[in-house]
């Protein structure tokens, strides 16, 4: 029984893949807030210029 419980205590594979499910999620997690930033700071610039575009349209007229 002692050689089962210090086996068990030696082993640490399910250690390694709980850290590589952490690390992936963490980068999940970084990805997804970079992409709605850039998201909204894109759609900001197309209605920046739409805006743009719509008062020059209207000042040709």
């Amino acid at each position: 029984m002692t050689k089962l419980f210090s086996r068990f205590l030696k082993d640490e594979s399910g250690a390694t893949a709980i850290e590589y499910g952490l690390i992936a999620a963490l980068i999940s997690v970084a990805l997804i807030t970079g992409a709605t930033s850039l998201g909204s700071k894109i759609g900001n610039t197309f209605n920046g210029l739409s805006t743009k575009m719509d008062g020059a349209t209207s000042a040709a007229n």
